[in-house]
């Protein structure tokens, strides 16, 4: 039997990994690209088949027990899920008739990955036509035509999953702490990240949008309200490593120079974000605390400049 960090036996054959798992982005760069292109594959099948819900909360993904997933999707009287295990590296479907299906977690091309899911749906007579262009991408190739060889580490998938496990049950202590308008803690793969956003309840300024491949339409449905946003993302561009992140729109006066904890987080000018390297938090006596110091902290700068009504907003601790 394997042993555990906490000296308990962990089931025979299973991944040994310390719980906030190290996820240097140079590492798996090529792994997180791939999942990127195959989440949105994924969750293109849950905007198809969803009524709109405001902010496209219908289309994002749910950490669970083995990795991520749709949630149930309805097709018709049927409905149907799709979860990609990163225990078992596969990408699984149920539907509510007792169908079951699934796509290996390898290397292959993001054609391959999308034919060979395309043919499980319709074996299980679950045919769904999605958009094939992907979303937040400069320069996009549509899904059936990405022919490009693609990485898959298990190791790294695995662990990416495990980050978000911790991040998510973190996510979920600090949502709980307030009695507004709130999302729940989800995966949006346009970016991909995983986020919670807080309402203060008011309408907010037209966002300018100019997303690359996302409808201005879309961005301003989703930023139409005042918001405190928070939420992890894997790094890429001017934050080469793994962050967690908190941002205001509209950003209020002053919240660039606000002082923030834990000393570690900086305020991020290209992003427009303040971030908090993952490292720090996981490398830490108490990584739920200064987690939930980060997003506390950043949070009361968005609610404090921006003058939302807080005793209304906030669950009594």
């Amino acid at each position: 039997m394997a042993r555990q960090r906490d000296g308990k036996s962990a089931p025979a054959g299973a991944s040994v990994i310390e719980t906030w798992p190290a996820l240097p982005l140079d590492a798996w760069t090529g792994t997180r690209d791939t999942l990127h292109l195959w989440t949105q594959v994924v969750g293109k099948l849950r905007c198809r088949q969803s009524p709109w819900v405001n902010h496209a909360w219908h289309v994002a993904l749910y950490v669970t027990a083995r990795g991520l997933a749709t949630s149930p999707i309805a097709h018709g009287t049927r409905t149907f899920d799709v979860e990609f295990d990163f225990i078992e590296h596969r990408l699984v479907l149920r539907s509510s008739d007792g169908g079951l299906g699934g796509v290996a977690l390898q290397a292959q091309s993001v054609a391959a990955f999308l034919g060979a899911l395309m043919r499980e749906l319709d074996r299980l007579d679950l045919h769904v036509d999605i958009n094939r262009l992907p979303n937040e991408i400069p320069e996009p190739v549509p899904f059936d035509r990405d022919e490009a060889p693609r990485e898959y580490d298990r190791a790294y998938a695995h662990r990416y999953w495990c980050a978000l496990v911790q991040a998510d049950r973190v996510l979920k202590i600090f949502r709980a702490r307030f009695q507004g308008k709130c999302s729940p803690v989800h995966y949006f793969w346009g970016s991909p990240d995983l986020a919670v956003t807080r309402f203060s309840g008011r309408a907010a300024p037209q966002h300018p949008g100019g997303i690359p491949h996302l409808p201005d339409w879309i961005t301003r449905d989703a930023y139409s309200h005042e918001v405190s946003s928070a939420g992890f993302w894997a790094g890429g561009g001017p934050v080469p490593h793994a962050v967690f992140y908190s941002y205001a729109y509209p950003e209020p006066p002053g919240f660039a120079e606000a002082g923030i904890g834990p000393a570690a987080a900086f305020y991020q000018p290209e992003l427009r974000e303040f971030v908090l390297p993952y490292d720090t938090v996981r490398t830490a006596a108490d990584p739920d605390s200064v987690l939930l110091e980060f997003l506390q902290a950043s949070y009361e700068a968005a609610a404090n400049l921006g003058h939302w009504d807080r005793a209304a907003l906030e669950r009594p601790c």
